[in-house]
């Protein structure tokens, strides 16, 4: 990747936010950050109140998004004994957003992921996201699959959705590039919402509309007209355990994709969500799924073929 950020491969620093009350035992919290190719990314430690130090999982957001979409979950999986860390990636959230779209593609995002462990000293991990997220975690399993101890995908965004995803994103990129007023004039909006006066979900929405036009443009730029996925015959050769979670009736993230991504892995399992906000407002039930298949990887009892939960 182009040196864009301006940034200096300085020293790293660590600083603690203190503790947690969301889970009945508390749960450690810690900001950090990384350079990678002069680029600074940010991430959130989660320490887990059993200990956890070799569990580790990896959280990575949706386009636009940024990773405290992923506090929940990662505060329930670390109170669940695991080292949870959710990373912005560059271009999103408190990472550094340079206006190249050549610095931004699914293989430099599975590369940043992968600089991450380095810098964590993780030899492996859980790693998993939601729509972008997802597919960068296949780009860092179809990389290192040594690296990657299984995946949780929820959303992939696969064949069955490019339709839909040029037909939404589209307009986005070309009005952050030919109508940045329009995008600034939303800034302005979304930053004078206080966010502790809103409901966790309505902060994390103004965060994603909170985009600057430059680097909104090149980070839709970058990926829209780039590799989308590992090819079929990639993905049908990443052996490591897989949780897919599809949504019905997402136009976006087909529920097809999710089921097609299961039957690819041969170790796979796929679990139906019962609508698209779940896992967002009615967490227990797919983060009780989540909690249950990491100690079965973490224990060596993984699935060794794939399966399917459907909805009740």
């Amino acid at each position: 990747m182009p040196r864009q950020c301006g940034q200096s491969s300085g020293p790293i620093i660590r600083r603690s936010t203190g503790l947690s009350s969301y889970a009945v035992s508390l749960v450690s919290e810690r900001i950090g950050q990384l350079f990678v190719d002069g680029c600074r990314l940010e991430y959130t430690e989660y320490g887990g109140a059993r200990g956890g130090d070799d569990r580790w999982v990896v959280l990575l957001h949706g386009q636009l998004m940024t990773r405290r979409m992923h506090q929940p979950l990662a505060r329930a999986l670390a109170e669940a004994g695991n080292h949870v860390v959710a990373l912005d990636l560059l271009g999103h959230g408190r990472s550094d957003r340079p206006d190249d779209p050549l610095v931004y593609s699914m293989t430099a995002f599975g590369e940043q992921v992968l600089a991450l462990l380095d810098h964590l000293g993780a030899d492996e991990a859980v790693v998993g996201g939601t729509s972008l997220g997802a597919n960068v975690s296949l780009e860092v399993a179809a990389a290192a699959p040594d690296r990657v101890r299984a995946l949780v995908l929820e959303m992939p965004v696969l064949d069955n959705a490019l339709d839909a995803c040029l037909v939404a994103f589209s307009p986005l990129m070309f009005a952050a590039r030919y109508l940045p007023l329009t995008v600034s004039a939303v800034r302005r909006v979304t930053h004078a919402v206080p966010r502790g006066l809103v409901p966790f979900w309505a902060g994390i929405v103004l965060d994603t509309l909170g985009q600057r036009p430059g680097p909104m443009a090149a980070t839709m730029h970058g990926l829209l007209f780039g590799r989308i996925a590992p090819g079929a015959r990639i993905r049908e050769s990443l052996e490591m355990p897989a949780l897919v979670v599809g949504h019905p009736r997402d136009p976006i993230h087909p529920a097809a994709d999710a089921a097609m991504l299961a039957e690819e892995m041969p170790n796979a399992t796929f679990v139906e969500a019962r609508s698209i906000v779940e896992w967002a407002l009615r967490p227990d039930r797919l983060t009780e799924i989540a909690a249950a298949f990491l100690d079965e990887v973490w224990s060596g009892d993984a699935p060794s073929q794939a399966r399917s939960v459907r909805s009740t």
